[in-house]
């Protein structure tokens, strides 16, 4: 038997998210949508790759024209429960996630 469990006692390993990929996330805010933790944000990036903060939804601001893409940004980790919910949605597959059995501290 698994050191986790389901509520009905199913064996079942959370597999946390512990990196995303900000060459490759295209900061569509899909797993942002499904995740109810706020494990992850989306940020602004001028040209040149700097971080010009968390874009809201209702933010109509393009950080004064600076604004050149989005990256989604795991600033929360720790909120994480492992559920994947990120990874059925993510179209990039820019996530990495590590089984709560490989993260023993």
């Amino acid at each position: 038997m698994s050191q986790f469990s389901t509520r009905n006692g199913a064996p079942w390993v959370p597999v946390y998210l512990t990196a995303i990929n900000g060459e490759t996330c295209i900061g569509c805010g899909r797993c942002f949508k499904v995740c109810s933790r706020e494990v992850m944000h989306l940020y602004g990036l001028d040209e040149d790759g700097n971080n010009l903060g968390i874009v809201t939804e209702d933010d109509d601001d393009d950080f004064d024209g600076e604004l050149n893409r989005k990256i989604m940004v795991l600033d929360n980790g720790g909120a994480c429960i492992g559920c994947g919910a990120c990874a059925r949605v993510c179209p990039k597959a820019c996530q990495t996630h590590v089984p709560a059995t490989e993260l023993v501290e």
